[in-house]
């Protein structure tokens, strides 16, 4: 099974909000953010996907997510990173 570590933002209209988690089915995992179905702390906002990575075990996802979590500056990175590419 694949799983993906996703760093998904608030769109613009909201307060700057990040969060990073892990799925086997990123799509349905994003829709269920924006539709207030997802994790406690992503409720009320509108989620765009900055950031995914593809494992193939769950370990290892795991242990990835737990790192991207801790490491604030590398989401504002990688946040920084999505911003610069998508205003071209």
């Amino acid at each position: 099974m694949v799983y993906y570590v996703y760093l998904i933002k608030t769109v613009e209209g909201f307060s700057k909000k990040s969060y990073v988690g892990y799925t086997n089915d990123l799509n349905n995992r994003i829709t269920k953010h924006n539709l207030n179905l997802g994790a406690k702390s992503t409720k009320g906002y509108k989620w765009e996907l900055v950031y995914k990575k593809k494992f193939f075990s769950k370990q290892k996802a795991l242990s990835f997510e737990y790192k991207l979590k801790k490491d604030r500056k590398e989401r504002l990175k990688l946040i920084y990173d999505f911003t610069k590419k998508s205003n071209f």
